[in-house]
C-alpha cells in the first residue's frame, strides 16, 4: 500500500496536462546556455508577483466544486463532481512553489493524493474537502511564505489525521464492496 494515499488503493490520478513548450519550439533542440538557465532561475527565485489574486481564483473555484458536489442529488457523474474539487486544487499545488508558497503545495498535494483514492461523495469526505479549502485559505491569507516551520508541519499532520480517520473509519464499508 502507498503512505502518500493513506494506505487507500488509489481509484483514480489527477492529470496533469503538459502544455507545449513554446519557448523550446522557438529556441530549437539544441538547448540552452547556462547563462539564460541562471537568469531565469534568478527570475524565478526573485518572482514578487502577489499569489493572493491567482490562488483566490483557484479557491472559489475549488469551493464551488465543494458545493457542487454537497448539493448533487446522486445522479451525477462522481468524477464529475471529484474533478470539480481536483482540478482548481491542482493547480494550486502547481503554483504554490513557484509564487514562494511551498506550504500551500504540500496541503494541495495531500488532498490531491486524498482525492485520487476517495470512493464516494458523503458528508465526512466533504468536511475533509472544506478543512483543506480553509487551511489553503488562510495560508495565503496570511501569506505564509516559505513552508511554515513548526506551524506548517503541524497543519499539514492535523490534515492527514484527519484523512487517516477518514479511512479508519469507512475501512469496514469499503471491505463490503
Amino acid at each position: 500500500m502507498d503512505v502518500q494515499h493513506y494506505n487507500q488503493p488509489q481509484r483514480r490520478k489527477a492529470e496533469y496536462i503538459k502544455p507545449p513548450n513554446l519557448i523550446k519550439a522557438k529556441v530549437g533542440d539544441g538547448g540552452l546556455t547556462d547563462n539564460i538557465l541562471d537568469r531565469a532561475q534568478k527570475l524565478l527565485e526573485n518572482n514578487s508577483v502577489d499569489f493572493g489574486p491567482l490562488a483566490d481564483i483557484y479557491l472559489t473555484r475549488m469551493m464551488e466544486g465543494i458545493n457542487r458536489a454537497k448539493a448533487a442529488s446522486g445522479d451525477e457523474d462522481l468524477e464529475y463532481l471529484i474533478a470539480g474539487i481536483l482540478y482548481p486544487c491542482a493547480q494550486l499545488k502547481a503554483n504554490g512553489g513557484m509564487f514562494h508558497y511551498p506550504l500551500v503545495t504540500r496541503i494541495a498535494e495531500r488532498f490531491v493524493q486524498f482525492m485520487e483514492v476517495v470512493e464516494r461523495i458523503d458528508p465526512q469526505m466533504m468536511e475533509i474537502a472544506t478543512a483543506f479549502h480553509t487551511t489553503i485559505r488562510a495560508v495565503v491569507a496570511g501569506k505564509v511564505k516559505g513552508d511554515g516551520g513548526q506551524y506548517g508541519n503541524e497543519l499539514v499532520e492535523a490534515l492527514n489525521g484527519a484523512c487517516m480517520r477518514y479511512f479508519e473509519k469507512h475501512k469496514k464499508s469499503l471491505e463490503k464492496k
